[in-house]
């Protein structure tokens, strides 16, 4: 997770994720990488810190959630802070906006490149497909608010997608 955390300065998170974890690694299936994309997206918080933890725990259970987690945290946070400060000096020059509106455009586009790359297997996944019509349908027609409608669909989203040995979830 600190590779992903590190090669993906600027947005693109899940892109490396899925590339790190599925293609180089071959750690998950993308059909298992999907499923905690999924669950993560779905949970409260930082989609990355959450798919972290569903990696970690998908390979190790609780120790793995803790060193995907620290992973993700502890180097980059300090390599954030470092890189603040260095903002806050040239903070004034006109270079640096446009050099952040090009990485927005970048994690803009890797975005779209990983929407793009599971489509194919989240079109495979009736549940999947439900969950997220439930959703659209309830927030689009019925206006039910976010909070209380993650509060619903968040816990059976987990139960369904939990890893777990001998059923849905089984390492490959």
């Amino acid at each position: 997770m600190l590779q992903v955390a590190l090669s993906s300065f600027g947005g693109g998170l899940s892109v490396w994720s899925q590339r790190i974890v599925v293609e180089r690694r071959r750690w998950l299936r993308n059909e298992d990488f999907l499923t905690g994309y999924t669950v993560a997206r779905l949970l409260p918080g930082p989609n990355q810190i959450n798919l972290a933890v569903y990696i970690g725990t998908f390979l190790h259970g609780l120790p793995g959630a803790l060193v995907a987690l620290a992973g993700m945290l502890v180097i980059p946070f300090a390599l954030l802070m470092g890189l603040g400060m260095v903002y806050l000096s040239f903070q004034s020059l006109p270079l640096v906006d446009r050099l952040l509106d090009g990485m927005v455009a970048v994690a803009a586009g890797l975005a779209l490149s990983m929407g793009f790359k599971i489509l194919p297997d989240y079109r495979a996944d009736p549940v999947a497909l439900g969950l997220a019509t439930v959703v659209v349908v309830a927030m689009t027609v019925f206006h039910v608010r976010l909070v209380p409608l993650l509060l619903v669909i968040s816990p059976l989203a987990m139960a369904w997608y939990w890893p777990r040995q001998g059923g849905r979830g089984e390492r490959p």
